[in-house]
């Protein structure tokens, strides 16, 4: 960055904390103010003269204010108290007004009606002569004023300027020159041409009169002017009216900042003023110069209460050094000071950077900056505690936090979503505390309390309901209310039943209802208070039995266990067109013939019925197996009587196997057989022939062994065979086989 012009602007960022008023003192004497506030580094004042009313000048204290200057000289149109809120900055004063100041007003391009000014009134004038050791000087300033923003561009416009006389080192000399310009512009400081459709990111309003009364004013500003070391000039500040005498207009002059060093030290803080907090913000110092021709290195102190490397390091994490070198062509040099997060509780500690440089007449020049290191920011949470003269389901609460690092997160004891609002539950009278954290950017917290206080005088005391009996719609409900404010007669209503039924009453009670959910809503002047109740339904007759049996052979009898409950009178039918009543749960009896539905109808006192019926199922019993001698045909199910006969077996004695046709097989002779097993031996024991089958197909022997016809003789037999009454019986005995 290269300085081109006799001047430049510095910006320094507006802070993010909450403020306070600012504070005016009056009374000091002119070479007081001069010499003791405004004056810095390498400059010396003389033939100090302030022209004015005594009340148009004195001392400010703006370190809690949004101004932007912790402290120095204001001058104003009118009485500098009247800056303080809540008093109004508008004094007429009957003082003088200034050529100077008239030519510099009358001189704004930008304002149409600058040439209808023709009068300045109760200008404020301080001037002195000074001597710079350096080739530079330079100092900043706040401007403001009450004619923001009604009187832009009119003929009520009031200014100031600052006037500067002496050698100027780029030829010939200064001639009264204002210096007070709008950065890069020839334009002179006024409401005219710095505000919001003009120049707009120098102007800050102020309609509330945040900690001053002025409704707008400027950013922080500074100037800077080559100068011949060790040569004497004289410099004018002045404020002054236009056109009429009320409605001030002030200036702010920074302390010690009107100083002059080849080498410049300024510091920037995302705070806006010199305090930089522990483990979140970094401060910058501002090393600058107004010559580059050349490179440059300039050797630096560090003083101050905090440790170097302690208790701030560089952004590399290493303690500062001790010089910095301005490269050729380069007018600005940053060195970061990064503070030291130690968890401790400790006063604010200061960084103080002093540099040296040597000026073009020899002198060594010096110039400070100073950095204060604080723990952690003051962060304050403004809530909505809210009172409420009737209940609601919820409430929209909200918390706004300052004084720390934007943005701020916030968490909520309810679990509401993380935001600055809250929907809180409202709905029953008292207070209730709900807790609000805000976490800055920073990671710095506080925690605050919002409290929803209800205080509802109506109310529902009581809703009774009177059950519907089984059957019948003849329920009641009602309501006792209290704390009713009305000028007339409030409003009653009962719906139901359910939610979304479309019956209603207006009223306090509601007869002959059925069961269910019923709604009760009475409503005031004021409030609305809602309750509800369930009606119930006494017990319905239940009709329940239980048969000793239900299917069975013709005449069977069965017993029924009566089980109903809530009733007084029972009705038994077993399908015999004989119905019995009773009032009673003693059980009956009854033989069935055939299959028949028997009912039970169980009735109350109020005629309400409950009807079950069970199957009795009668069928014919019998033998049903065609083999039984006691078969009967008429019979569906089988009753385990069928009767079998025995198995009969008749075995010959002899056989021929001569294929004459005439007793060929040995064939047993069986009745009542289902199976057979038949063995033949011969006598010495060995099996010839053996077989199993079942009725009719039962074993016979051809008398062949091996197909071969066997040996006349003598051979046993033995048998196995199973009746159809599933009995068995074994025999043997021996036959002789003849061939002839």
């Amino acid at each position: 960055m290269n300085l081109k012009s006799i001047f430049t602007i510095l910006i320094i960022n507006a802070s993010f904390f909450s403020f306070s008023q600012i504070v005016v003192t009056t009374g000091q004497t002119p070479q007081d103010l001069v010499n003791n506030v405004l004056i810095g580094n390498n400059v010396t004042a003389s033939n100090i003269v302030f022209s004015g009313n005594s009340s148009q000048i004195g001392t400010f204290d703006g370190t809690n204010s949004n101004i932007g200057l912790s402290s120095g000289i204001v001058m104003s149109s009118g009485n500098v108290m009247n800056i303080v809120p809540p008093n109004m900055p508008s004094t007429g004063l009957g003082g003088p007004g200034d050529a100077d100041i008239l030519a510099t007003a009358q001189s704004v391009t930008s304002n149409p009606q600058a040439g209808l000014i023709t009068s300045t009134h109760d200008a404020a004038i301080l001037e002195f002569d000074f001597v710079p050791t350096g080739d530079t000087v330079r100092f900043r300033f706040v401007f403001a004023s009450e004619e923001y923003l009604t009187y832009v561009n009119t003929q009520f416009n009031d200014a100031f300027g600052f006037y500067l006389s002496g050698p100027n080192p780029a030829g010939g000399n200064y001639n009264v020159q204002n210096m007070a310009l709008v950065p890069g512009t020839t334009e002179p400081i006024t409401i005219s041409t710095i505000h919001p459709g003009l120049n707009s990111q120098y102007y800050i309003d102020n309609p509330s009169n945040n900690t001053h009364s002025f409704n707008g004013y400027t950013t922080p500003l500074e100037i800077v002017f080559p100068v011949h070391c060790d040569s004497t000039y004289h410099f004018k500040f002045g404020v002054a009216d236009c056109q009429d005498g009320i409605l001030d207009t002030g200036v702010f002059l920074e302390a010690n900042s009107f100083s002059s060093n080849a080498v410049q030290v300024s510091v920037a803080t995302v705070t806006g003023d010199t305090t930089i907090f522990e483990g979140c913000t970094y401060g910058d110092v501002v090393f600058t110069r107004p010559t580059t021709d050349t490179a440059l290195t300039v050797t630096y102190t560090i003083g101050g209460t905090a440790t170097n490397g302690v208790d701030f390091v560089d952004q590399n994490g290493n303690p500062l050094g001790t010089s910095v070198t301005f490269p050729q062509g380069e007018d600005t040099v940053i060195v970061s000071i990064y503070p030291v997060a130690d968890n401790q509780t400790e006063p604010d500690e200061s960084i103080v950077i002093t540099a040296y440089t040597i000026s073009p007449c020899g002198a060594i020049l010096t110039t400070t900056g100073i950095i204060w290191i604080s723990d952690e920011p003051n962060i304050v949470i403004d809530e909505s505690d809210t009172l409420l003269l009737c209940k609601q389901d919820s409430i929209l609460v909200t918390a706004y936090a300052s004084g720390g690092f934007a943005p701020y997160s916030f968490t909520w004891s309810d679990n509401s979503p993380d935001n600055d609002t809250a929907w809180v539950s409202a709905n029953h009278d008292g207070a209730v505390e709900y807790f609000v954290t805000a976490t800055d950017n920073c990671g710095y917290s506080i925690t605050d309390t919002v409290t929803v206080t209800v205080n509802q005088i109506l109310s529902i005391d009581s809703l009774i309901q009177y059950p519907a009996s089984a059957c019948l719609s003849d329920g009641a409900v009602s309501a006792f209310v209290s704390g009713i404010t009305s000028t007339g007669n409030p409003f009653y209503e009962w719906r139901g039943p359910g939610a979304n039924s479309t019956n209603f009453v207006n009223g306090t009670a509601w007869q002959n209802i059925p069961s269910g959910w019923y709604y009760f809503t009475v409503t005031d002047d004021v409030c609305t208070a809602e309750d509800s109740i369930f009606v119930e339904q006494l017990n319905a007759p239940i009709a329940a039995m239980t048969p000793s049996a239900t299917q069975g052979c013709i005449g069977l009898e069965v017993s029924f266990t009566n089980e109903s409950q809530n009733s007084t009178q029972y009705t038994w039918d077993f399908g015999d067109n004989n119905p019995i009543v009773v009032n009673n749960t003693n059980s009956q009896t009854h033989t069935f013939n055939s299959s028949q539905l028997v009912m039970l109808v169980a009735e109350d006192a109020n005629g309400c019925t409950d009807t079950v019926y069970v199957d009795i199922t009668i069928e014919a019993c019998g033998c049903t197996d065609p083999n039984a001698t006691n078969y009967n045909p008429q019979a569906t199910t089988d009753d385990g009587s069928c009767i079998y006969p025995s198995p009969v077996v008749d075995a010959p004695n002899v056989f021929s196997p001569n294929g004459d046709g005439t007793n060929d097989f040995f064939e047993l002779d069986v009745e009542n057989v289902t199976e057979l097993e038949l063995i033949i031996l011969n006598r010495w024991g060995g099996i010839v022939y053996q077989e199993h089958g079942t009725y009719p197909e039962i074993p016979k022997w051809d008398g062949f062994v091996k197909s071969k016809v066997a040996n006349e003789g003598v051979y046993f037999y033995r048998y196995r065979a199973k009746g159809v009454d599933g009995t068995e019986v074994e025999g043997h005995g021996f036959f002789h086989l003849v061939l002839e």
